[in-house]
């Protein structure tokens, strides 16, 4: 995969956590936010040490807070869901600012924006320290279906492909003085919609023919699989293990 499929979450270095083979990353990352997940709600200092853990994780990796920060927003929508709850949840109510608002619903709220921002960060941290396709041979590393792995490098490799298609789409409807302005332009929509569609089928359809013609039979050939040594995978272990413990206590306490 070329540097025109280089994602925009990545962000180049030679940090530890670069250097790290990516199945150990995406091991790692994926026992982490089991563990945030299993952690009890009411421990809240539980979630202000996992942040820590992270922020410790970006120092290493040389990664910028504000780079972090920025991609965190995909996480808006679930904020939206999470600040609705306190509102509509049943249950005891408790006076906030002359608002009334649910005690399950206030719990609820925290429970969501604690563990998903966590989740997303640590997902962050992840796409920010790893190519793409050194995810897609992490995955192909860790057994995952094959027929899932192919999927997901098509839809990597191509998605490009097809964004570029639909904006010269686009551009040819606007040259000729197009501009949707309501429901009776929906049918030019729908007539783009179904041309794109078309012509990303065949597109396929091409690209198969292609790859079989040079001897694809269900699997993408591994040129460089790295195997992790026990002293990355040791490395790898060290937010897992540190977050375990932090939950271990949250239990205990």
């Amino acid at each position: 995969m070329g540097a025109g499929h280089i994602h925009k979450l990545y962000r180049h270095g030679h940090s530890p956590i670069h250097a790290l083979p990516p199945h150990c990353k995406l091991a790692a990352t994926f026992a982490f936010v089991l563990v945030v997940v299993s952690t009890p709600r009411e421990a809240m200092w539980a979630f202000g040490l996992y942040a820590l853990l992270l922020a410790a994780v970006t120092a290493v990796a040389r990664i910028p807070a504000a780079f972090v920060l920025r991609r965190l927003l995909i996480e808006v929508p679930f904020v939206a869901f999470a600040v609705l709850m306190p509102f509509v949840a049943e249950g005891e109510r408790v006076e906030v600012l002359g608002m009334s608002l649910s005690v399950s619903g206030l719990w609820g709220a925290w429970n969501v924006l604690a563990k998903g921002t966590l989740g997303v960060a640590a997902s962050v941290l992840l796409a920010s320290t790893t190519e793409l396709r050194a995810l897609l041979l992490g995955l192909q590393r860790l057994k995952l279906p094959p027929l899932l792995v192919q999927i997901a490098s098509f839809m990597i490799r191509y998605g490009d492909v097809i964004g570029g298609e639909l904006r010269r789409m686009s551009i040819a409807r606007r040259s000729r003085g197009f501009e949707a302005r309501g429901i009776r332009h929906w049918g030019v929509l729908a007539k783009t919609a179904g041309a794109l569609f078309i012509r990303s089928y065949e597109r396929g359809e091409r690209v198969y023919l292609a790859m079989v013609s040079r001897g694809y039979s269900g699997s993408m050939p591994v040129i460089d699989d790295v195997a992790a040594t026990r002293a990355q995978w040791a490395y790898a272990a060290v937010l897992p293990l540190a977050a375990l413990a932090v939950c271990v206590t949250g239990w205990t306490l």
